[in-house]
Parts: C-alpha cells; sequence; structure tokens
C-alpha cells in the first residue's frame, strides 16, 4: 500500500498518497471545531446573559492561546499518533467558530421572522435550528474554508514535531520530517511534501475568499 512504499521509491506518488491522509487530518479537526464550536455559540448568541457569559468567559480563555501551541500542548498530553492529533488541532479551533456564530446569533434573534416565530408559539429549539443557524451559517463556512489549510498546516507540524502521524504512514508533516536528514543529498524527499502542504494552503485561502465574496453581498458591493 501507499504507506509502505520504501523512501527509494517515488517519491511523487508517496507524496500523493500523503493527500488523502492530511487533508483527511485537515478535515476532520474542522468538523471537530463546528461541532463543539457552533452549537455553544448559537446557544450563547440566542440565550444571551448568564448562558452568553459563561460560555464567552470560557471561550475568551481558550482564545487566548495560539491555535498552534494549543494544539501542541494538548498532543503532547494526548501522546503522539495521527488521531490524537487531529484531536487536538479541532479541540484547539473551536473556540473562534463560537465567536464568530454567536456573533450572528445575537443579530439575528431579534429580527422580526425571529420574533413571529416566537410569537406563533415555536419552542427554543425550532428558532435556533430553522430560523437562526441557517442565516448565521454563512460566516461561519467562509471562516471554515479560510481555517482548513491552516489546520493542514498545524496537523503537518505536530507531525514534523513528532506529535502527529507515525511511521509508516505517508504524512505530509511527517515525510518532511524524515525527510530533512536528506535534504542536502536528495532534496526532493522534503520538497514535494512540502509543495503538497504549500498547494494546499494556498488553494483554501483562495476558496475562503471566493466564498467570502458569494456569500457577504457587502463585501462584494464593496469590491465593486
Amino acid at each position: 500500500g501507499c504507506g509502505g512504499a520504501d523512501w527509494g521509491g517515488a517519491l511523487v506518488s508517496r507524496a500523493l498518497c500523503g493527500a488523502p491522509v492530511s487533508l483527511g487530518a485537515g478535515c476532520m479537526p474542522i468538523s471537530l471545531a463546528l461541532l463543539i464550536g457552533v452549537p455553544r455559540g448559537l446557544a450563547a448568541g440566542y440565550a444571551g446573559g448568564l448562558v452568553d457569559e459563561i460560555i464567552m468567559r470560557v471561550t475568551d480563555i481558550m482564545l487566548s492561546f495560539p491555535p498552534l501551541l494549543l494544539a501542541v500542548a494538548l498532543a503532547a498530553a494526548f501522546g503522539p499518533s495521527l488521531t490524537n492529533a487531529v484531536l487536538a488541532t479541532g479541540l484547539a479551533w473551536w473556540p473562534w467558530y463560537t465567536r464568530i456564530i454567536r456573533s450572528a446569533a445575537a443579530g439575528i434573534r431579534s429580527r422580526e421572522y425571529v420574533e413571529a416565530a416566537r410569537a406563533a408559539g415555536a419552542g427554543h429549539a425550532t428558532i435556533m435550528g430553522r430560523h437562526i443557524l441557517p442565516n448565521a451559517l454563512p460566516p461561519v463556512l467562509v471562516q471554515a474554508s479560510m481555517d482548513f489549510g491552516s489546520v493542514v498546516l498545524t496537523t503537518a507540524a505536530l507531525g514534523f514535531l513528532g506529535l502527529g502521524a507515525q511511521a509508516p504512514q505517508p504524512e505530509w508533516g511527517l515525510m518532511v520530517a524524515i525527510g530533512r536528514n536528506y535534504f542536502l543529498t536528495h532534496p526532493w524527499v522534503v520538497v514535494f511534501p512540502g509543495l503538497g502542504i504549500l498547494i494546499t494552503v494556498m488553494a483554501f485561502n483562495f476558496l475562503g475568499d471566493g466564498l467570502r465574496e458569494v456569500l457577504d453581498p457587502r463585501l462584494g458591493r464593496a469590491r465593486r
């Protein structure tokens, strides 16, 4: 399989085999961060008061740590493996989505259609799920698409530090870490996985910019 290819084999093939592993290691932390962060932000923005205060104070404490530093600390505590690196990265990223969706939900909860739903007897769960969440999601989706490259870079950094993927997994960060020992004589061992990381980060940054223009009409008008 791809993971068992030796280092004398085709470097391009191994780097390509590392793409699903590295991209999956970017997708799963984002999904985990959204799963944790969105409900908390939605509850804080909708409920307000003490609920908002408690959730946002915890969120602010988490935001006081740089995501990469927090991911490294958590991965070191959990132990070296790709699964633990994914978990650590997801736990380091959720506060950003809590803050974004809380801000959006707080602005939407006083809209006329929300008040009308409340007057019609709709429950809190229905209002949050049917009326607030769909309208609060666009900025979160934009941020998630822009974060994807950073998350791939973070999981690659954990692999490079020995806290993420372990040999023989074909993960880009681990490949760069192993290849650095041969960089002077065989630079392509590092170049190909490094290019994979670079292209992924740039591609998702461009995707995030495009989504922001589509989903945020105000930005689109400002640029025109």
